[in-house]
């Protein structure tokens, strides 16, 4: 294929959903960039021409239906199977295996997922897996995507090609398009949990990762990527909790969700509900809890749920302590029953996220990754540890999730506070405190949060230029 001959300077910013558009777009990352901006994107209509005027982006193009093949599909899904086999078995951690769905509801799926797992068999070194990679990029070629994908790249005419997140399917081909035309691409590995998941879509020239821990995970899992196309840069992420201007006045917070300026906060942030399906019954224990122990005087509980769970599991909870729970919901852009393409973050939100960790004191969650947002202003975080009797999931377990392969990065179990029983709650709020082991977490996990926009910047900056 011929090399793109290019006249100017250009970044085609490819953003697959809406998820990393505030650490990327809202964050100064591009900020003084003396290169044209595009966005490459999935969004429908509307929410591209919001994004755009959010962000003053003024070119930007659709990505194409993607229609996977069944050979690409075939490829892909064994890949993952292979490496996530072969991960377990690299870091002695079998529950690394509980990131493969084995639950399918359509008879076709059933077989072909029960395909996968018997031609995984063979699968034994990983220099199989290598072959497999190969014969994946070849099928991706062989798509029609790959030639749209290519007569618009040749239309666009990037420099270079930046992506927000690793993971989208097809963005493989986007980056394999780039790379037969001699356009230099980067992503970043979006958090701090996704590397031994083995959801590695595509293949970039640079990868950007928060810490030397994230350094150090890819170059386990994925030792054919070389130690110079690999950046420890940081993580917009976190940088807005430097920023007091993102702090809205106290009164104001108060009074728009409606708390009392006399009481202690608890915010208990949700997960979607494929994560953390019994959300809204440890909402209810904390909730009754409280009331149980009189500590209702003295705390008021904000819920922030996810962004993406429009499940209405906590309204009957929110409904039977409403003197007790109050909501502040995230601030995105987002229609129940609506598709991926229609989701994406606003910039309020940002202030919103940003004012619920600084007015709180205390964060409850299960295991989730708000822990080094309230860190941010040194406010411990509870995690719930115990099973509730009547699941919603009966497979779902916090022995699982703790077991799951990030959370081995603590140095040790002081970095949070443990709610291993419902009854515990009342006594956990009254000792708990911020422990200096979250602070070394935080270090291994963020590393230089503070100045990520920046390094990234300049790398991109960096990046060979029109002559």
């Amino acid at each position: 294929m011929r090399k793109l001959t290019i006249q100017k300077d250009k970044i085609l910013l490819l953003f697959p959903d809406g998820v990393g558009i505030r650490n990327y777009l809202y964050s100064d990352v591009f900020q003084g960039v003396e290169k044209d901006l595009v966005l490459f994107h999935a969004f429908d209509a509307p929410a591209a021409v919001a994004v755009q005027n959010i962000t003053k982006i003024e070119e930007a193009f659709s990505i194409p239906n993607y229609k996977e093949s069944v050979k690409e599909k075939f490829f892909r899904e064994l890949i993952c199977l292979a490496r996530l086999k072969h991960n377990a078995k690299l870091v002695d951690n079998p529950i690394i295996l509980s990131n493969w769905k084995t639950e399918h509801k359509t008879v076709k799926n059933k077989l072909f997922y029960k395909t996968i797992a018997f031609y995984v068999k063979a699968i034994t070194q990983y220099t199989q897996i290598s072959k497999l990679e190969k014969k994946y990029q070849k099928a991706i070629r062989g798509n029609s995507f790959f030639k749209e994908i290519t007569v618009l790249l040749n239309q666009i005419q990037p420099t270079q090609i930046f992506c927000s997140h690793q993971r989208g399917v097809q963005c493989a081909t986007v980056f394999a398009a780039a790379k037969d035309l001699g356009i230099k691409t980067s992503t970043v590995i979006y958090s701090w949990d996704n590397l031994p998941k083995a959801r590695m879509a595509l293949q970039a020239d640079q990868y950007l990762v928060w810490s030397q821990y994230m350094k150090e995970e890819l170059n386990l899992y994925y030792p054919e990527i070389e130690e110079k196309q690999i950046f420890i840069t940081g993580t917009p992420q976190f940088e807005c909790y430097q920023q007091a201007e993102k702090i809205i006045p106290k009164e104001v917070f108060y009074k728009r969700y409606d708390l009392d300026i006399n009481k202690k906060i608890i915010c208990f942030s949700g997960d979607d509900v494929k994560t953390s399906p019994n959300d809204s019954q440890y909402l209810e224990d904390l909730a009754s809890e409280l009331m149980k122990s009189g500590l209702a005087a003295e705390y008021q509980i904000l819920l922030r749920r996810c962004p993406v769970d429009v499940s209405g599991r906590f309204e009957p909870v929110v409904a039977k302590y409403q003197e007790l729970i109050k909501q502040a919901p995230p601030l995105w852009n987002f229609k129940a029953n609506s598709s991926w393409t229609t989701i994406y973050p606003l910039p309020e939100d940002v202030s919103l996220l940003v004012s619920t960790a600084y007015y709180s004191d205390v964060v409850v969650n299960v295991g989730s990754t708000m822990a080094f947002d309230f860190a941010m202003f040194q406010k411990p975080c509870i995690y719930i540890n115990y099973d509730q009797q009547n699941k919603v999931n009966s497979n779902w377990s916090v022995k699982t999730i703790y077991q799951l392969q990030h959370f081995r990065s603590m140095p040790n179990r002081e970095c949070v506070i443990w709610w291993n029983k419902r009854e515990e709650i009342s006594k956990l709020l009254k000792s708990g405190t911020f422990s200096p082991a979250m602070d070394q977490w935080k270090s291994a996990i963020l590393a230089e949060y503070d100045n990520a926009s920046n390094k990234i910047n300049k790398i991109i900056t960096a990046c060979t230029s029109v002559s």
